[in-house]
């Protein structure tokens, strides 16, 4: 892996042909505006890369089961869980999207 932009863009190596062109991986960049959030640059969301990896761990745990792929599973499904709930929690409260300091 190697960071492009710090907590926004990464280039994820490929498993075995490491001579290949490495993966995207971009994040969604918003900057504060005043109160409001600004979009910088478009891009994917955590809760998206949870979703793609828990519905591939559910992929290979039903070719290759295992206790551990079962924990893996469980708790990315918590961190999406979580991520969904603070997600509420701010739209609730009206800052969703805003800059609080």
């Amino acid at each position: 892996m190697e960071v492009i932009v710090k907590g926004h863009k990464y280039l994820l190596d490929n498993f075995e042909d490491k001579e290949a062109d490495p993966q995207h991986l971009q994040f969604i960049c918003k900057e504060p505006n005043g109160a409001e959030l600004v979009t910088i640059f478009d891009g994917t969301t955590n809760e998206e890369v949870l979703a793609v990896l828990i519905d591939r761990m559910k992929f290979l745990n039903e070719k290759f089961p295992c206790d551990e792929n079962e924990i893996a599973i469980r708790k990315l499904e918590g961190a999406l869980m979580w991520l969904n709930k603070r997600t509420e929690n701010r739209k609730a409260r009206g800052v969703e999207g805003k800059h609080m300091k």
